[in-house]
């Protein structure tokens, strides 16, 4: 009968020590130069004496063009072999494996941090607010990033790491080439489940032509997209069967996207007998166990107690599991289930305690699941600063800091330590603070409120028309209203985008309460921006505080005057 503290022999003649495995937390600790630092040191060294079998590390970029959020490490090149060397030399010390799970985020790419484009199978963009639409890679830039992953792979075990795990779920890259919704190809890299699945597997054999026999090769692949018309369980099934002909080491079982987070259990209804084992994707493992044959199995996501996972392991359904969040509050937490200290690891639901009725919505669900994984980050940036993790923090302070780091600091560049780098232009900086602000908060919780029927004077819709596109475009605004019109502040003049419509089209429509108003809009430079600003205020008593809040977020305000015509 096997148990948890049995060790585990791999294909490629590596052996863990037992297990559990450290799964895969983005950390978001890379230098301004995108490598390891002392931060990334001082968590790995708590996870290297954490107990852990196998630790996989958060993502690791194969291209600095292209980041899935602020602060990951890219390796592309030799340039950090030393730090790497280092921060793998940290992690294997308590007796580990350690592997850098390696990634390409695709249309997944972070806006605030990536300054390009975003790339993808096709030109399908995500269904969240602010994420750009991807334009999609040519044949010749699909060879090229295969390449970069074999090249990344190449480098960390030159770097010490005992293997490398591709990143194939959540929606990322390879998941994009598999998920028909993402890829709508019509050449040799999509077309149908055989065309689509040609990716992965091209990954798989540059890596394993690229590393030594003795070096792992692992996947993280989704059970499913949870998404309808996207990557089911039969297409996933047939992908496993094909890659275990491709001397893989450890499979990783998964599923979900940022769109639909099922990898945290949002979206998924579970049955009663499957909420008791605990783990998400359990019953899809034991279902795909025949067709990976030699190649073993590990199911991360949901596992809480010593005892479901001691029967999944006994059971034979997996070989490896994969503590992900729990770990980020205690480092120790493989130690503590093995060696008696703890039954039940704590790893708390991040919510911001919405109403019933809002929680509900697509975009809220997303918002909580970034938001729940944010948390867990945060106590990461906690350790790696020294300091222990607080499971006391709340939600909403998570939620300011998750702002202020996809927020300001995302805007910093990311080479700001070169010589001869020019500091950003302040008012730059704020109108993308103000973006930011617009995109991720702001406009996402204004539609909500509109979905749910609730109206606001203060926050509420106006619509211009495009000047490139000649489309609409409803933009999220606070708005003062009187009896002839309305006042609108365009915080950064005919830098925002609604505002430069009006110049080219001032005829415009705004919402007042749940009728449309049509109206003439016009750029007011000589009205006093400041003293209108007080007048947004819902209450007299919030005049100084409202206009403080515009100060901080404007750069060359300009106030516009909507004189109604209906």
């Amino acid at each position: 009968m096997t148990a948890l503290s049995d060790p585990l022999a791999l294909p490629c003649g590596q052996v863990l020590p037992n297990r559990l495995m450290k799964a895969a937390l983005s950390e978001g600790l890379g230098s301004p130069e995108f490598g390891p630092d002392e931060r990334l040191d001082r968590l790995y060294r708590r996870w290297g004496a954490g107990g852990f079998g196998l630790i996989v590390t958060g993502n690791v970029m194969v291209d600095r063009a292209q980041l899935g959020e602020p602060g990951n490490v890219v390796v592309e090149d030799e340039r950090h072999l030393a730090d790497l060397r280092r921060w793998a030399e940290t992690a294997k010390a308590g007796g580990a494996r350690i592997w850098m799970q390696i990634n390409h985020p695709g249309r997944q790419a972070n806006p605030l941090a990536t300054r390009t484009q975003p790339v993808a199978p096709s030109a399908i963009g995500l269904d969240l607010p602010g994420v750009p639409a991807p334009r999609a890679l040519t044949d010749a830039e699909i060879v090229d990033i295969v390449g970069r992953f074999a090249t990344t792979a190449r480098i960390a075990e030159a770097a010490g790491f005992d293997g490398v795990q591709i990143h194939g779920a959540h929606g990322y890259l390879v998941s994009q080439f598999l998920s028909p919704l993402a890829n709508q190809r019509e050449d040799r890299w999509g077309g149908d489940a055989e065309g689509r699945a040609r990716f992965v597997l091209e990954v798989a054999r540059a890596i394993r032509a690229e590393v030594s026999d003795s070096f792992a090769v692992a996947i993280k692949l989704n059970s499913a997209d949870f998404q309808r018309g996207g990557f089911t369980e039969d297409e996933s099934r047939e992908v496993v069967r094909r890659l275990a002909a491709e001397r893989l080491d450890l499979i990783e079982i998964s599923g979900g996207s940022y769109e639909s987070p099922a990898m945290m259990g949002r979206p998924v209804a579970r049955s009663a007998s499957t909420a008791a084992r605990e783990a998400y994707f359990l019953e899809y493992a034991r279902s795909v166990r025949a067709v990976a044959g030699a190649v073993p199995l590990a199911v991360t996501g949901g596992f809480r107690t010593r005892a479901a996972m001691d029967a999944a392991v006994e059971s034979g359904e997996c070989d490896v599991v994969g503590l992900g969040r729990p770990s980020a509050l205690v480092p120790g937490a493989a130690g503590d289930l093995l060696h008696g200290r703890t039954a039940r690891l704590r790893s708390p639901r991040v919510s911001l305690r919405l109403p019933a009725a809002m929680t509900t919505l697509a975009g809220i669900k997303a918002v909580e699941g970034a938001l729940d994984l944010q948390w867990h980050t945060d106590q990461l940036h906690r350790i790696g600063a020294g300091i222990e993790p607080d499971p006391e923090r709340t939600a909403w302070f998570t939620a300011a800091t998750m702002l202020k780091r996809n927020g300001i600091d995302a805007f910093r560049s990311r080479r700001s330590s070169t010589v001869n780098q020019k500091p950003k232009d302040p008012t730059l900086r704020k109108f993308e603070l103000e973006r930011a602000v617009g995109r991720y908060v702001a406009n996402p919780t204004v539609r909500a409120m509109s979905r749910l029927g609730i109206r606001t004077s203060f926050a509420t819709d106006l619509e211009t028309t495009g000047r490139k596109s000649g489309r609409t475009r409803v933009v999220p605004v606070s708005v003062a209203f009187d009896d002839t019109g309305a006042w609108v502040i365009s915080q950064h003049g005919t830098r925002s985008g609604w505002a430069a419509n009006i110049g080219a089209e001032p005829k415009v429509r705004v919402r007042q309460g749940n009728q449309w108003r049509t109206g003439t809009a016009e750029l007011r430079p000589s009205d006093d921006v400041v003293a209108r600003a007080r007048t947004f205020a819902p209450n007299p008593l919030f005049a100084g505080l409202t206009a403080a809040t515009f100060r901080a977020l404007q750069s060359t305000p300009v106030s516009v005057r909507i004189t109604f015509t209906d």
